[in-house]
């Protein structure tokens, strides 16, 4: 076993903590891909070398430290690659770790249903259901020229390589960069829709600040609101351009929050998440003529250089200074 996946208990209102708890991980190996909002997968192909422990042994030393430093728990599958691990997580309690060694891999795939194998959707799984193929074993077991004729030639082969436990899969490390998240909670269950907007605007100056301080632009902005019910709406939208103007961000915020609809809802947190990040020097921005569109430009950069120097609330819109 050489792969963690590790779901973090993350309560809803606190998932912008996952790149410090991402960076815990790292003390132990460099290969470490974030899973957002609350987990990460962990390559401890040299660590288990490194501490002379197993990964299992390293997995306990990990929620210990989780647990002491940041006061998170945390479930872990462990597996010989990170669909394995992926899979071993969903039987995993907290406190302990879901352990599948190489050679019971097929075993512990051979009775899960084909629809528990990731990268097998709905539509995939009905058309093998249809012909009896309804578990991993049965599709393990099938003619791999049956597989293809069914799912096509690609996809079949990958189906049976996957269900016969041929993980081709690999740990891609410094994902976490790709995104930036932050929450806003409320203290009480928050049914005006002026302290929703407030809160849409502070979470996005603050993501607009934190990405132009570690020179990055984001493609898309993803809101998510929570509910009394504990239920949660999530909403995504693609940005004209990729960008870290707090301007426009909030007006995405604004727009995703306007077509939700809302009508007195009591809501319990407000997230916004930007994706896609890439370096801001690779990003091209439209020119407008506008003077007020520059004018609100040079003032941002006054206020960034204001908050680096006095801290991230020297400077803010007045709407957010009561």
């Amino acid at each position: 076993m050489t792969v963690l996946c590790v779901r973090f208990q993350l309560p809803p209102m606190y998932e912008a903590a996952l790149p410090r708890l991402i960076g815990l991980l790292e003390e132990f190996t460099p290969v470490v891909q974030a899973l957002p909002p609350d987990g990460a997968l962990a390559d401890l192909r040299g660590a288990e070398r490194y501490f002379g422990r197993t990964a299992v042994e390293l997995a306990s030393v990990i929620r210990v430290r989780a647990l002491a430093l940041h006061g998170v728990d945390c479930v872990i599958g462990a597996g010989p690659g990170p669909m394995t691990a992926r899979m071993a997580l969903r039987d995993a309690r907290p406190g302990a770790t879901r352990a599948v060694p190489e050679d019971g891999v097929r075993n512990f795939l051979a009775d899960r249903p084909v629809a528990a194998l990731p990268g097998v959707g709905t539509a995939t799984a009905r058309t093998l259901c249809a012909y009896g193929l309804d578990t991993l074993g049965r599709v393990a077991a099938a003619p791999l020229s049956t597989l293809q004729r069914l799912v096509g030639a690609r996809a079949g082969r990958e189906l049976h390589e996957k269900a016969n436990g041929v993980d081709r899969g690999r740990v891609v490390p410094d994902a976490v960069s790709r995104s930036l998240a932050t929450e806003r909670p409320f203290t009480r269950d928050e049914l005006d829709p002026g302290r929703h907007r407030r809160a849409l605007l502070s979470a996005a100056e603050e993501l607009g600040s934190r990405m132009r301080a570690a020179g990055k632009v984001c493609r898309s902005l993803t809101l998510t609101v929570r509910y009394a019910d504990r239920t949660a709406t999530t909403r995504t939208r693609t940005l004209p351009e990729p960008t870290a103007h707090s301007a426009a961000l909030t007006e995405a915020a604004y727009g995703l929050y306007e077509a939700l609809g809302l009508q007195r809802a009591r809501v319990r947190a407000i997230a916004l998440r930007a994706e896609g990040l890439d370096p801001a020097e690779r990003a091209s921005h439209q020119l407008t003529f506008d003077p007020v569109d520059e004018k609100v430009r040079r003032i941002e950069e006054v206020a960034d250089r204001a908050r680096a120097k006095f801290g991230p609330r020297a400077v803010m819109p007045g709407s957010l200074a009561a």
